[in-house]
């Protein structure tokens, strides 16, 4: 690595190989060749003075890329597509003259872009089903751990610890929905020509407009797509890139809001991120364990949110068939979208794999606030034990004021039920009021509702994504 330029943090740090992959010119410019013998092929098959030799000619040099000869030609020419034609042509000297043949340079950079995106969302499904597998394991570990749970982070009614992940992993959930919607309606741009009116064709086939029909279907299914879009100008829709980039921000939002819930826990001592043995925490305070993991999930997730701006904008000011604002823009915002997705998702898979739960801590804080949870059905017995409804109300309000004043101005403990049990308009005794501080009688249906959840959802999900499973993740630094 040169240690006189700037690398971006996205590849040294947090996107993984495949991913970095996906993105590479040896990906990028494999694929513009493979589009090329699609091309030829689809034209010989369809009556050109197309030779199989030459057809061999172009697959015998479909991956041994000359990047130096197309270097040297964009020098001269300033064109990268006529550049690596010249090239894949200087190997290919019988083929030279039919590469590229009825096309333009969108030809080989949409197609490729669309096909380079159609992958990367295949990767990040990948990990996406493996972060809902890994909550998945972990919700169902600790769907019957009562918790308090928070409104506007203040103390509210109890739920489970299994529970509360079932909400990170109803999200993930929804953003595979999404996903899979658009990798299933991803269309590639065909063969179109300079505005997208397929005129040079016309001319290569003698005006016939059944045989010109057939080229971007046939393109399509060698590709590997089912269809091309059915109109275009010189590219196609940058609004694809938009739903792209859309659901890659969803999953970041997602990914957000799980990296603060667990940032937050970790403050309150409940649940923390996995912290390794060697692992520094602080320069100066050596007994800090921050939560770095799901912080660095939450700045790469705000890149991500904000990235998705890119390609709306780039969409709403293309003009006519087509302009080239569009090019440095998507070089940028596409790829790192992807890299910086691929590094929150790893991130995920790590964090929730080693989520470290303490029940103790988690016990003590709910018994702190349980008495005052407890209070209707404290205010229930009282009313079966003679009491007057309309008073006990009143009286346990006006107890609650004390015994919260005096768990905040003289830091003491929730002495509520000691109070409740002082007081003889309850008719009950401390051992009484102590029988109904069993947690699990106050969350509800949360356990519930998290097996149902797993049973009825994501079961279901993670058997039909099955072959997917097993990816374990990572990470750099």
């Amino acid at each position: 690595m040169s240690n006189d330029r700037y690398v971006s943090p996205l590849s040294e740090r947090y996107a993984s190989k495949e991913m970095q992959y996906i993105f590479s010119p040896d990906m990028k410019f494999c694929t513009w060749r493979r589009l090329w013998i699609a091309l030829a092929e689809t034209e010989r098959e369809l009556g050109l003075d197309i030779t199989e030799e030459q057809i061999e000619e172009l697959k015998e040099h479909a991956e041994d890329i000359n990047y130096d000869v197309a270097k040297e030609r964009e020098k001269i020419v300033r064109h990268d597509v006529m550049s690596h034609v010249y090239a894949y042509g200087v190997q290919c000297p019988k083929a030279k003259g039919i590469i590229h043949l009825g096309a333009t340079s969108c030809y080989v950079g949409d197609n490729t872009d669309v096909i380079v995106m159609a992958e990367a969302l295949k990767l990040v499904k990948t990990k996406l089903v493996n972060v809902i597998a890994e909550l998945a394991g972990f919700a169902d570990k600790y769907k019957d751990q009562p918790t308090l749970a928070f409104t506007h982070f203040q103390p509210a009614q109890p739920t489970t610890v299994g529970k509360r992940a079932t909400l990170w992993m109803q999200e993930f959930a929804m953003d595979l929905e999404d996903l899979e919607y658009v990798i299933g309606t991803l269309k590639l741009l065909g063969s179109k020509g300079t505005t997208g009116t397929q005129a040079s064709f016309l001319e290569l086939f003698d005006g016939d407009q059944e045989t010109i029909d057939k080229i971007d279907p046939m393109i399509a299914k060698k590709m590997g797509f089912e269809a091309c879009y059915p109109v275009s100008g010189q590219t196609y829709s940058r609004k694809v890139d938009t739903r792209v980039l859309n659901v890659l921000a969803g999953i970041a939002a997602s990914a957000h809001k799980f990296s603060n819930d667990i940032r937050l826990l970790q403050h309150l001592k409940e649940v923390e991120e996995p912290f390794e043995k060697s692992q520094i925490g602080s320069s100066a305070m050596a007994y800090k364990r921050n939560p770095m993991r799901s912080e660095r999930i939450a700045s790469l997730a705000r890149y991500v949110m904000i990235d998705a701006l890119n390609p709306a904008i780039t969409s709403a000011t293309q003009w006519f068939e087509r302009t080239l604002d569009d090019s440095a823009n998507k070089r940028l915002s596409i790829p790192e979208g992807f890299l910086a997705i691929d590094g929150i998702l790893d991130l995920c898979l790590n964090v929730v794999d080693g989520l470290v739960v303490y029940p103790k801590v988690i016990e003590k804080r709910l018994m702190a606030e349980l008495p005052f949870m407890a209070t209707e059905n404290i205010m229930m017995d009282a009313v079966k034990a003679g009491g007057d409804r309309q008073e006990l109300h009143e009286r346990i309000r006006e107890l609650s004021m004390e015994a919260g004043q005096h768990v905040k101005a003289e830091g003491l403990d929730n002495n509520l039920l000691e109070l409740i049990a002082a007081d003889p308009v309850f008719h009950l005794t401390l051992e009484e009021l102590k029988e109904t501080m069993d947690p699990a009688k106050y969350t509800g249906r949360a356990a519930l509702q998290t097996a149902q959840y797993l049973e009825n959802v994501i079961r279901p999900l993670l058997k039909k994504n099955e072959s997917l499973l097993g990816v374990k993740a990572e990470i750099h630094v």
